[in-house]
């Protein structure tokens, strides 16, 4: 540093020393290359009236760290395809950024956009209907009829009907009434009011849907009437459902209702039926149906024909959601989880189901449920390995009208697929590489998506086929240049020379009592450096368990690489991807077939001689931070250096404390677990949650470990962290603590995830130093 920039003891940063201070400053400016990149979340497209030509419209992020926040932005082009099948897109000169807005919504035409903005605290929500050139109507929706809109892609659900004048959403419902007390005692009178001579107290403690659902209310199904302004909230719902999803049912017969198709969660899911909302972010195991009911805006005519919602997949299906209708209305399309919820765990291989609508278009609880994509148990070689689908497109579906386009997990990476309902056949629509592919939206009959891998930022890339039915037609790709993803020549020249491979490891010592699919291969992505064996090693550990690392661009990652690591990434059995048996084989194993499978893919690279094995370090989050935790303690001389972010650390401290206890007995006893969840965990049970905790393992650890915690964790809270880092502390370890207090389980509000990774940059090269 300039004596200038010096810094005096006294001034030091809390946590930094003089060694540190110039680390911080180089990787810091570093980590704002990778940080400014924007990225496209979302796509719309539009057909214009000739045919010739299409219209999109990109939604796009941008992290201002400043704000800790991200700025949306919208940034339009031409589409135009000419008989030679070649495209040119023409872009509009600069993104429009789209400040206070949670959300946007183009109507079915793309004539109307509705656009969210939802207040905070006691504000009115607002939501505006655009027409092409001005607000056509703006709508203040006050608290006393529902709170904030949801649209966290999950309970998420807002739909246009066909005549585009009803808009169908889901919302907090409003408050409830709470008891008031003045200096005289109770007051009978202004129930729920508050002055200055009163105040209201709690009433009853409602249970909440857990992590990243703190303080939010009930989701509550609303339906807006544009050309009135009016809200309706729909009845008839019972209480103890939560609603989700929702969509328009096909346009009825004359004089027939206008139906709704919601998903409904349960909040009676707790041990023996009883009301518990355990936590439902990223557990697909939390049962769920389909339910229908009327529009609340119908012909006074047709009141008497109100009833309550029918639940459509009650018998023998367990999971219903993300409903979809084929164009033609004839069938009502969606995924299932039934796999998750009937064994307990929080991710599984889905499955895809039609259900043939009525002509009359009214909605009966008897409809048959046809099977359309089976749930894969154990995949042949590269085939198929199964649906591992996050969600659809607003429009998925190809000019025939039953197939529909769809990613999905293929193994170590993301996969484009079509699906066609009618023969149930599948085919990957992208490339067999070892890069990443993301559907961003349908183009008629051509698909614009992204493209990337760890070290390569996304790329937009346009694909078409002419005989796209048949099994062996080929896509052509194209890339798209745009002025959406663009990296700084700094980001390009330090992941220049990084390679990527997707590496096959195989199951060492398989018990005779796995199923074939357990005994399969798993995999690792290995992010090599130049002449790798000269570099140290990061190794990455995903959460869940049941997740699984893609090879999509990730700037975390592609930041530690960019400093001279090499990156393994392993997908040990219990990921997503790879096939049901294999998944199924992890619970009830946890902290030891996991344990052995990161082990045994850090010897595999090590045997191949393509990292040092002196030179290795460790990272996880969650479920990979009770991994990283667990492989220091395990094996105590193996690595250099650990981080564990928000990790699992004492199973019997955990299940008394975080929002998904029943996680806890299914991950540790398997599926006979399930008969044993209590909200009150017997010694016998406490004690085997300890033994497979690594902090049973806490006497043997010697690696320096960096935590980062987020005080706001429902999942894993920040006492399982605190407890095993001020245990390892006392017995003389090397231990750095950073807590954001702000910060939930995923420590990804932009400043966290900065500082975080910032800290993870600095405290690796800091050891590997030495």
């Amino acid at each position: 540093m300039e004596a200038s920039d010096a810094l005096s003891e006294k001034d030091m940063p809390l946590g930094l020393d003089a060694d540190t201070v110039e680390q911080y400053s180089s990787q810091s400016k570093l980590l704002l290359e990778f940080t400014k990149m924007p990225t496209v979340n979302k796509a719309w497209v539009f057909k214009s009236d000739n045919g010739n030509a299409s219209k999109a419209m990109f939604l796009v992020n941008q992290t201002n760290l400043l704000s800790n926040k991200h700025r949306k932005s919208i940034l339009s082009t031409h589409i135009l395809n000419s008989k030679d099948q070649t495209v040119k897109f023409q872009w509009s000169p600069f993104p429009i950024e789209i400040s206070g807005v949670s959300t946007v919504v183009p109507s079915p035409s793309g004539l109307k956009l509705l656009v969210v903005r939802n207040g905070e605290s006691e504000s009115p929500t607002k939501m505006e209907i655009w027409n092409q050139c001005q607000v056509e109507r703006e709508i203040n929706v006050p608290q006393s009829i529902h709170g904030s809109i949801y649209i966290d892609a999950w309970f998420e659900g807002i739909s246009w009907n066909k005549e585009e004048n009803l808009i169908a959403y889901v919302a907090e419902e409003p408050p409830l009434p709470k008891p008031s007390f003045t200096d005289t005692g109770f007051s009978k009178r202004g129930l729920g009011e508050k002055d200055s001579n009163s105040w209201k107290g709690q009433g009853d403690w409602e249970e909440e849907w857990g992590e990243t659902y703190f303080k939010k209310r009930r989701p509550t199904l609303f339906v807006l009437d544009i050309s009135s302004g009016e809200v309706r909230a729909v009845e008839d719902i019972s209480r103890t459902l939560s609603v989700g999803q929702v969509v328009w049912a096909p346009h009825p017969p004359t004089g027939s209702l206008d139906y709704l198709v919601f998903v409904g969660w349960s909040s009676e899911n707790g041990f023996q039926k009883t009301p518990r909302k355990l936590g439902i972010k990223y557990c697909y195991n939390r049962p769920c149906s389909l339910y229908a009911i009327p529009s609340p805006f119908q012909n006074e005519s047709k009141n008497g024909d109100f009833s309550t919602a029918k639940e459509l997949t009650k018998h023998g299906l367990s999971s219903a959601f993300f409903p979809l209708f084929s164009p033609d209305g004839k069938y009502l399309v969606f995924l299932s989880a039934k796999s998750a919820v009937d064994t307990g765990a929080h991710g599984a291989t889905c499955s895809l189901h039609k259900i043939e609508w009525p002509s009359d278009g009214v909605p009966k609880p008897e409809l048959t449920i046809q099977d359309v994509v089976p749930v894969v148990m154990c995949p042949n070689d590269e085939s198929f390995p199964g649906l591992y689908c996050s969600g659809f497109l607003s429009n998925p579906w190809l000019s025939d009208g039953s197939t529909l386009v769809v990613s999905s997990v293929w193994r170590s990476r993301e996969a484009i697929l079509s699906i066609n309902i009618l023969s149930g056949k599948v085919l990957q629509v992208s490339p067999d590489s070892d890069y990443s592919w993301d559907l961003l939206a349908l183009d008629g009959d051509n698909v614009i998506a992204v493209s990337s891998c760890i070290i390569d930022p996304p790329k937009v890339k346009y694909g078409h086929c002419a005989l796209q039915l048949e099994p062996s037609s080929k896509w052509t790709w194209v890339e798209v240049p745009n002025p959406l993803l663009t990296c700084s020549a700094k980001i390009k020249s330090f992941l220049s020379d990084r390679n990527i491979s997707i590496l096959k490891v195989p199951v060492t010592g398989p018990s005779d009592g796995l199923p074939n699919g357990a005994k399969n291969p798993y995999e690792a992505i290995f992010v090599s450096c130049k002449e790798s064996l000269s570099h140290p090693t990061i190794l990455v550990l995903h959460g869940g368990p049941h997740s699984v690392f893609t090879s999509c661009y990730d700037k975390s990652y592609a930041f530690l690489s960019s400093l001279g690591f090499n990156i393994l990434m392993v997908n040990y059995r219990g990921s997503l991807g790879f096939g049901e048996e294999a998944l199924q084989s992890l619970p009830g194993n946890i902290g030891s077939q996991d344990v052995k499978d990161v082990l045994a893919a850090l010897d595999h690279v090590i045997e191949k001689g393509l990292i040092d094995a002196n030179k290795v370090a460790v990272v996880g989050l969650s479920h990979g931070g009770f991994l990283t935790t667990h492989l220091i303690g395990q094996a105590p001389d193996r690595f250099v250096a650990a981080v564990a972010r928000n990790p699992v650390c004492n199973l019997s401290l955990m299940v008394g404390t975080t929002d998904i206890p029943d996680w806890v007995y299914f991950e540790s006893c398997g599926k006979e677990g399930n008969n044993y969840f209590s909200e009150s965990p017997s010694v016998e049970y406490l004690s085997l949650f300890y033994q497979r905790s690594p902090i049973f393992h806490l006497s043997k650890v010697k690696t320096p470990v960096l935590f980062l915690l987020g005080a706001q964790d429902l999942r894993v809270p920040i006492s399982n962290g605190l407890q095993y880092a001020r245990a390892l502390r006392e017995r003389g370890g090397n231990v750095k603590i950073i807590v954001f207090p702000e910060d939930v389980h995923s420590l990804d509000r932009p400043q966290s995830d900065f500082e975080g990774f910032l800290n993870i940059g600095v405290w690796f090269t800091k050891h590997f130093n030495k």
